[in-house]
């Protein structure tokens, strides 16, 4: 975990910076791909993932070392085809990964936060999951530990796999001709985010485009049918954690709903959007059925609003990467108690953004949990070693944080939710 924290601790900031040329480029040519409020989601997305990726909170059903030493039939010695050889095999998992994710009920909530973004850009590929804590992906890499490929290379290749999939969740980068037939590129991923019938569980690949060729769920972008982007069942909100977990909620009240005993147990294992026909009678759920003519979630925030919440994410982040940057010496279970504080903090700021109250009540446990650091440990994890003042600085954030929120709510006139129709 300390490796992939140390990763992030400069990938995050050359994913940032691709973000803002592009945001840069779109004001420039007049082509703007993000709107403001869509991006702090998707950013604020992105670390609570690597939140809970980078302090290991999942629970892995078989680990890639166990395949290994009981599927292993030959061992590939250390050389530059042993990297291909796994980078190849990362790929083909992801792959089938990536279709149970869109093709089985319980597996889509794992995936839908990354499609909920009614926009197409850089980053909404930010948007990853924090609901899949099942980790069996490792199953899906039998094809490697049969080869005998060491689990250092796998662990060096995945992440390096996961940020290569960073640059094509873009709108700015046409058809790229004979690559087309090779890689995954923006114009096939557009397709992938699309909720038009055409496009609907297509190009599943991650890099290596050959797996939709092979196995049938490869569709070209068509000059005539633009991709309109997010889900057939829209989020309705700008908080990522509340979106992670919408749909096995449902699958939930579906379940208990249903008077049917097999239904309650297949609802499950069902593919994605299979309700029992006696709740989905009685309990109907709409859905986007004509891509180009549906209201978009837009809120109309104040402009105090507006640079509140670019301040809390660039606050957030600047916590995050401290927390990276000492990974080692702020150690268990203290990672776990800054971890919390910071998503607490995403889930406020974010329930701000829509003008739901339970953003105070969010902020009002960030606000008692960071007090009691301060004044448990007279420090904030470390940050008076390297600023004297960084408690106090701390402190004063948290107060700030807690009175802004109460300002929001209730001093501002809450912007009413606005609705625009889909270009």
């Amino acid at each position: 975990m300390e490796t992939y924290a140390n990763a992030l601790l400069y990938a995050i900031p050359f994913f940032v910076i691709l973000m803002l040329i592009e945001v840069g480029y779109g004001h420039f040519v007049k082509q703007q791909k993000h709107s403001l409020m869509d991006t702090i989601s998707s950013l604020s997305s992105g670390m609570t993932n690597i939140i809970k990726d980078s302090l290991g909170l999942v629970l892995i059903i078989v680990s890639y070392p166990y395949l290994l030493e009981h599927l292993a039939i030959y061992k590939i010695e250390s050389s530059m085809l042993v990297y291909v050889i796994a980078f190849i095999a990362i790929d083909f998992g992801s792959y089938w990964n990536h279709r149970l994710s869109h093709k089985v009920n319980i597996f889509w909530n794992q995936h839908v936060i990354h499609h909920s973004s009614e926009e197409f850009n850089l980053a909404c590929a930010l948007r990853q999951s924090i609901s899949n804590l099942i980790g069996y992906f490792p199953i899906l890499l039998f094809p490697a530990a049969i080869l005998g490929v060491p689990h250092e290379v796998i662990s060096l290749l995945a992440p390096i796999h996961l940020f290569a999939q960073f640059w094509y969740h873009t709108q700015h980068i046409g058809k790229l001709g004979i690559i087309e037939y090779i890689l995954v590129t923006p114009s096939q991923h557009r397709v992938h985010h699309a909720i038009n019938p055409e496009y609907i569980d297509k190009n599943l690949a991650a890099i290596f485009c050959v797996w939709d060729r092979i196995f049938g769920t490869f569709q070209k972008e068509l000059d005539n049918v633009p991709p309109v982007y997010g889900v057939l069942k829209p989020a309705r909100t700008w908080n990522p954690i509340l979106i992670n977990f919408q749909h096995i909620w449902r699958l939930c009240v579906d379940a208990w709903r249903t008077k049917n005993w097999l239904d309650k147990f297949r609802i499950w294992f069902m593919p994605t959007g299979w309700r029992p026909i006696d709740v989905a009678n009685k309990y109907p759920r709409p859905i986007i059925e004509d891509p180009f003519n549906f209201d978009k979630y837009k809120s109309n925030p104040s402009k105090g609003l507006a640079y509140w919440s670019i301040f809390q994410l660039i606050f957030s982040l600047a916590m995050l990467l401290f927390m990276f940057y000492n990974y080692k010496s702020i150690g268990l279970p203290n990672l776990l108690l800054y971890g919390l504080i910071v998503f607490v903090g995403i889930y406020a700021y974010t329930s701000l953004m829509d003008k739901d109250k339970h953003a105070l009540i969010a902020e009002g446990l960030k606000f008692i949990i960071g007090f009691g650091v301060i004044f448990q440990t007279a420090d904030w994890f470390g940050l008076g070693t390297y600023i004297s003042a960084g408690p106090i600085i701390m402190a004063f954030y948290f107060i700030l944080s807690f009175l802004g929120t109460i300002y929001f709510l209730y001093f501002v006139n809450p912007s009413k939710k606005q609705l625009i129709k889909a270009d």
